[in-house]
């Protein structure tokens, strides 16, 4: 036997969703990410560092990471997902849904027997509000005087909330509790830094140190034998607060972030005026509107509603919704409401909630892959293995070397000489060796290249927020850029979502101005004002002579603001019907309909509004001015028709009103009310309305330059299709050659059909959610790559689905929000394309990043291996070479991945999501930097001392730092050219970038330091001025190389690739050869 939550209640049965769409189950989402694609995708021919962008195999993910070379784990997958505290939070899942199990079998044996006496002046407390929800505690609620007495305790109202003022909120919040919970505690600035520390090489650094302090301290003396080891001890602490500075900088912006996703705004009434609210800033006793897509903020108690269906998967694991009513009011933090709408008082907030006891176990989930994560993580292990084999060959070099005498020993201890040479400066050179090795390995394993898109995805993540856009998936940043088209909606999205009703058809014939209803019989109008007050989600609030304030979703608002317009009394119009039955709103059904009883006469009206030609054709009568009815022939059919058609060519959107009388015997028992289906007509015509909603003005130029950037930008939209044409020909969707259709015509395409005429499909209008998952899947499957806008419930397939999800942040609903990647602030189309830029700047400036290290890792191992080799000894110490890493690993990646996007980004076509991280222009500007840097430190290698004159006893020690300071300075200037790949000019912008201004300037007055002031630690020597300007020449003469190098002219297609490619060819040509010689021999045994 199996129990769900409320299965003892007879009234709280679950039902099949209506019209709606659910959001998966944590369990469900969790357990499909153990399922392989169908594609085969994972097989032994895939690259291994390439995911899918979205939605990958937790076996995939598992895969690259043991692919990987790594030298601090602890740091390489910081930012990654642990599938340890996955199944914690998995097997915490399980036991919530167990302890619901538990308490429903508990309710069952306590069924009728529970019983409490109270006394009259008792007053209730906060855990007797917990009980009464959570465990549905029907008798207790009864005796307390049932929702009414409850709200009476509450001291709140039904109709106008609690007061607000902010005294006596925060009174509620003392002695009922926040609606927040504890979230797990952040770590530590130590925790970073004891993460640092794991990293292998420098750990063999700091052991090399202390071994290399204590022999030299034992042979030079306290006085001068400390300063090797310390050096390098000190130049590893350096490396590591740095590291862990910035990674915990990183972790408290991702903290900021997070908490900006879990505040959702909430609509309460509080002194009678609705309003929006922080979710945190609820109360007991507010009084909370719900609609479809809405995320209950707290437990609490309908108090009035219909057709009201609540999701509570996230807390019971069970999908089917659960009807809420008025014998059945119970309400749980974070179920979701997946259809109708209602209003509740919150009865327990925070804490007290199930959901808040779960969410401050939980924790927040920040682990996750993202593509350009591993596809890094592929280019740090073939760097670091080529590093790891040189480090290994000059240790190897320098040890034979050493031992047949052609290498000077550390300190002053000469060459070898068997018998000669003491076993402490032996063992005092091998740990040299060892020391020098091993920070070739630290130079030449980019550890920080696949941090440094966490970097970069952390900075335009808090950027983005000011552009009005809250990445919710890490991975977005990075695939926005990857976009081809862009299935936008069209209100709110394209048009500026504020509407006035400009035309209206009422009573046979238009009306001019709209709100001249005096020719209309008196009953005609008090029966359309009725239709306009009770068939509304929105509402009026009128404050003592001032301006009516009228609040509810923009289509509701106009039609509300026309009403008052005719003379409507909105609060006598509702007071002198009661609601019996409502129907509400979705984007599939695209009407509304409302039962009310009229107190007067006790007659039975059924209202509906919605699209207008869906309307009419429910229509078999129209309302004469005079109040009679007739019919609708052929001839006033058409004629209406035409007056939709002319409406929608104007831009706007039609919306009819109709009604219908029922007689006593066709309405059902009170107590049959909640399963009623209000009848669909035949309806008498009431009036036809046409709403303006502008376009936005700046929305034409950004389609502009989407198309321009290569992105195909669609609009789908329920409106009918001659609206949706007209709009997306002012927007500058549809041009001459494109579409525009139907969702029925697209839904009844064939596969072969539908992919031919895809390309040309600009609007698709009338469409269903289903249509637009469909669209979705059918670009999916033609290459594309599909960012898709949505705003309702019934998005969330097609946000799932589309390779960037947004969701609109004013209209959209949570369920929306939950199954987006990205929420759209100001749900503006310009602000998408500003993501479209940022997701591209994300790409380029890992490229640069990528540019500068692997020049930085071809100059330092080509000039270490040819040194070791040929001369026996590298020109840079263990200190130098990490002070270069520090540039390379932490400085550079903060001062190149931090580059704001420009409008030049939209000029080019979209990234491929396969396109190499190393591109042919990449590899141009990274082998004629390392050359010219090769070459010219090299020759100072070599030739130093005599190009430069240098004479005395410390000529070797200058060479070797005008070497260190060259090398340095080549790095510098070479970090400007990284800034423009292909751009000559790479001082563009640069002056407006203060962080990579700032960053360079550090790095200089730092080298001045370690060169002039820190010799013994550095083992350096003053340089005169004419060294300095030397060494700063020959970094400056990498400018002008680059800007030569530009004009050199490279294939598109990745040479890399184009080789591969041969290779497969030639695979499969080999293969067909082997194919026809077996044939033929099985023929000639045949």
């Amino acid at each position: 036997m199996t129990y769900r939550t409320g299965s003892l209640s007879d009234d709280h049965e679950t039902t099949e969703k209506k019209n709606a769409v659910s959001s998966s189950t944590p369990l469900e989402a969790l357990g499909s990410e153990e399922k392989e694609p169908e594609d085969g995708y994972g097989s032994a021919d895939e690259d291994i560092f390439f995911i899918p962008s979205k939605n990958p195999t937790s076996s995939s993910l598992q895969r690259w990471k043991k692919a990987t070379l790594v030298l601090n784990a602890a740091r390489r997958f910081r930012y990654t997902a642990q599938f340890a505290e996955k199944c914690r939070i998995e097997r915490l899942r399980r036991l919530r849904a167990t302890a619901y199990a538990v308490r429903a079998i508990n309710r069952f044996l306590k069924a009728g027997a529970h019983t409490t006496a109270l006394a009259d002046d008792v007053k209730i407390d906060a855990q007797k509000l917990v009980n009464i929800v959570q465990e549905h505690q029907t008798e207790v609620l009864k005796e307390l005087g049932g929702i009414q007495g409850v709200t009476h305790l509450l001291k709140t109202s039904v109709e106008n909330g609690v007061k607000d003022d902010e005294l006596e909120l925060e009174q509620r919040r003392r002695l009922l509790g926040n609606n927040d919970y504890p979230r797990q505690p952040a770590k530590r600035f130590w925790v970073y830094v004891r993460d640092a520390c794991k990293d292998l090489t420098l750990i063999i650094l700091m052991i090399a140190g202390v071994i290399s302090l204590g022999l030299k301290m034992k042979t030079d003396g306290v006085k001068d034998g400390w300063y090797d080891g310390v050096s390098i001890a000190v130049a590893v602490l350096i490396v590591i607060l740095v590291t862990s500075i910035t990674d915990y900088r990183q972790s408290l912006q991702f903290t900021v972030l997070s908490e900006e996703k879990r505040n959702i705004r909430v609509e309460v009434i509080r002194g009678g005026r609705r309003k929006h609210v922080s979710i945190f800033d609820l109360v007991v006793g507010d009084i909370v509107f719900l609609k479809i897509g809405d995320q209950v903020p707290a437990d609490g108690l309908l108090v009035d509603g219909h057709s009201l269906y609540i999701n509570q998967s996230s807390l019971t694991g069970e999908s089917e919704p659960v009807h809420v009513s008025q014998r059945a009011p119970y309400l749980l933090s974070g179920s979701k409401v997946d259809d109708g709408y209602g209003k509740m008082v919150v009865t327990a907030v925070g804490m007290l909630t199930e959901w808040g006891q779960l969410m401050a176990a939980i924790g927040e989930d920040t682990g996750e892959e993202t593509p350009l994560q591993v596809r890094l993580n592929g280019v740090a292990t073939l760097v670091g293995k080529v590093g790891i084999s040189v480090a290994g060959f000059v240790f190897g070099i320098s040890i034979i070397f050493y031992f047949v005498g052609h290498l000077e020993g550390s300190g002053n201890s000469g060459k070898f000489k068997a018998g000669r040479t003491s076993g402490s400066d032996v063992f005092n050179s091998l740990v040299e060796i060892i020391e020098v090795a091993v920070t070739i390995v630290v130079v030449a394993v980019p550890e920080g290249l696949p941090l440094a898109v966490t970097l970069n995805l952390a900075y335009a993540m808090k950027k983005m927020i000011a552009d009005k856009a809250l990445v919710r998936r890490l991975s977005a940043c990075e695939t926005m850029g990857c976009a081809t088209t862009i299935c936008s909606d069209k209100t709110g999205t394209l048009t500026l979502n504020q509407m006035t009703v400009t035309k209206a058809w009422v009573g046979g014939g238009m009306r001019d101005p709209v709100v001249d209803l005096s020719s209309l019989d008196q009953d005609y109008q008090t029966v359309l004002i009725e239709g306009i007050a009770q068939n509304s989600t929105g509402s009026v609030f009128s404050a003592g002579g001032k301006e009516p304030e009228v609040t509810g979703s923009p289509t509701e608002k106009a039609a509300l603001h026309w009403g008052l317009q005719i003379g409507m009394r909105y609060k006598e119009a509702r007071s002198q019907s009661t609601i019996m039955q409502v129907e509400a709103f979705n984007s599939i059904k695209k009407k509304a309909g409302v039962a009310v009883i009229v107190k007067n006469t006790d007659k039975v009206h059924i209202h509906w509004k919605g699209a207008a030609e869906m309307i009419l054709d429910l229509c078999d009568k129209v309302r004469c001015p005079e109040n009679s009815i007739m019919e609708i022939i052929p001839e006033q059919r058409s004629h209406l028709l035409s007056v939709i058609e002319g409406m929608a060519a104007e831009s706007l959107r039609c919306i009819a009103f109709a009604y219908m009388e029922l007689e006593d015997a066709e309405v059902p028992a009170e107590h049959k009310l909640e399963e009623w289906k209000i009848p669909e007509g035949p309806l008498t015509l009431l009036a036809i309305i046409g709403i303006k909603d502008p376009c936005r003005s700046e929305v034409p130029e950004a389609v502009r330059r989407c198309q321009a950037a290569g992105i195909k930008v669609r609009m789908i939209t329920g409106d009918n299709i001659v609206t949706a044409t007209a709009i997306a020909t002012e927007c500058g969707i549809l041009k001459e050659g494109d579409l525009a259709i139907e969702g029925a015509t697209f839904r009844n395409y064939s596969d072969e059909m539908r992919a031919a005429q895809l390309p040309r499909i600009a609007v698709m209008a009338r469409s269903s959610p289903t249509d637009k998952l469909l669209m979705v899947r059918a670009l999916k499957e033609l290459g594309e790559v599909v960012a898709v806008t949505g705003d309702g419930t019934n998005d969330a397939p097609a946000l799932r689905e589309a390779d960037i999800g947004l969701a609109m942040g004013i209209e959209g609903t949570e369920v929306a929000k939950e199954n987006s990647d990205i929420i759209i602030m100001d749900d503006n189309f310009v602000s998408v394309v500003r993501v479209v830029r940022w997701g591209r700047s994300v790409f380029l400036n890992i490229q640069k990043v990528i540019q500068f290290q692997l020049t930085v890792n071809v100059a330092a191992l080509t000039i270490n291996f040819v040194a070791a080799v040929t001369a026996g000894h590298v020109p840079l110490t263990a200190v130098q070479l990490l002070w270069v890493n520090l540039i390379m690993d932490t400085l550079g990646a903060l001062a190149l991945a931090t580059e704001r996007p420009n409008d030049s980004l939209l000029d080019n076509p979209p990234i491929g999501l396969k396109d190499p991280l190393i591109n042919n222009v990449m590899w141009r500007n990274i082998f004629s930097q390392a050359s010219y840097q090769v070459i010219v430190l090299l020759v100072l290698q070599f030739r130093g001392t005599d190009i430069l004159k240098l004479n005395g006893s410390n000529a070797d020690e200058i060479n070797r730092t005008i070497i260190f300071n060259a090398f340095v300075f080549c790095q510098l200037f070479n970090e400007v050219n990284s800034r423009k790949l292909e751009e000559r000019n790479v001082f563009k912008g640069l002056m407006t970038n203060w962080l990579f201004l700032g960053i360079v300037g550090a790095t200089v007055v730092f080298q001045v330091i370690i060169v002039q002031f820190l010799n013994k630690f550095a083992s350096t020597v003053d340089l005169s001025w004419k060294y300095w300007l030397i060494s700063i020449a020959i970094g400056f003469l990498s400018w002008p190389i680059a800007f030569v190098v530009k004009f050199i002219p490279v294939p598109k297609k990745p040479i890399l690739m184009m080789k591969r490619r041969r290779r497969i060819r030639k695979h499969r040509r080999q293969g067909a050869r082997d194919d026809k010689q077996s044939t033929a021999r099985g023929n000639v045994n045949a």
